[in-house]
């Protein structure tokens, strides 16, 4: 048990201390610890696992792009891949690191609209890399969104993508979707024009919106069910600190910074824990 037995050793270690010495520590700042996002966002910005499984997922959507550029016959309607932006594409790991900092517990849309009017976002892991490559392969690549930063909106969301020179970022191929997270629309006309081959996302409801459900149970239900689309036509990106995830437990995306979400966050978070015998 090496837990144990480090705060064994802790333990006496502080017992040999001069009395002096452990005062002292006390008196040093202790860090705030209201916040129930300081994990994930620790996590964000610092596991490498975190960014092997950006790369693990472009990796995989290389592999069955080239594989459906292969089946491809003559006649077939023009190759395309649909993505979503934010923390697909775009991290916003420097969004969380402010909220932390700021010790917000939850999305906060004035800073998220001043980070994203700030040019903000950064490149995930891979991303260019693997978009590049799809155009080499003449695969047309569209980008939808769901934001609403007021009448700039679209603007601000072309920066962003154009600041990394990510292909195809222009108004043919980026939809910005200000009064629903709906994409369907969007998607299905897409459909219409191209063989979409591959989508992108780090929200189930980036794929369908039969997703889009109200509780943790259903979601997880409708993932046991279409397991085999994973890593096959869907390529899903980590996301630990919002998405639609949130509402299945709150019954909003966007829950407020209060007492009581702060207990049922909790509560998620307790949820099949293990229960002693004794």
């Amino acid at each position: 048990m090496p837990h144990l037995k480090n705060a064994i050793s802790l333990s006496l270690l502080l017992l040999a201390l001069p009395v002096a010495s452990v005062n002292a520590s006390s008196t040093e700042p202790e860090a705030p610890d209201s916040n129930l996002l300081t994990d994930a966002v620790a996590w964000r910005q610092t596991a490498a696992e975190y960014r092997a499984l950006y790369y693990q997922g472009f990796n995989i959507a290389k592999a069955r792009l080239d594989q459906a550029l292969a089946e491809q016959k003559p006649g077939d309607k023009k190759p395309a891949i649909i993505s979503d932006i934010d923390d697909t594409i775009l991290s916003s790991n420097s969004y969380w690191g402010y909220l932390i900092a700021q010790d917000k517990a939850f999305f906060d849309d004035p800073s998220w609209d001043r980070w994203v009017a700030d040019n903000g976002p950064t490149l995930t892991p891979g991303a260019l890399e693997f978009l590049n490559y799809a155009k080499s392969r003449g695969v047309e690549i569209f980008y939808v969104s769901s934001r609403d930063q007021g009448d700039k909106t679209y603007e601000y969301a072309l920066n962003n993508l154009r600041k990394y020179k990510l292909p195809d970022a222009d108004e043919a191929h980026v939809t910005v979707l200000r009064e629903s997270s709906n994409k369907e629309p969007a998607q299905h006309k897409i459909a219409e024009q191209f063989n979409v081959l591959l989508m992108l996302g780090d929200n189930l409801n980036d794929f369908e919106r039969s997703y889009y459900v109200d509780t943790v149970e259903k979601r997880a239900q409708l993932v046991d069910d279409n397991h085999g689309k994973f890593g096959g036509r869907y390529i899903l990106f980590p996301n630990p600190t919002d998405g639609h995830w949130i509402k299945a437990i709150f019954g909003e995306s966007e829950p407020a910074d209060t007492p009581a979400n702060r207990a049922r966050f909790r509560q998620a978070a307790e949820r099949g824990g293990w229960k002693p015998a004794n």
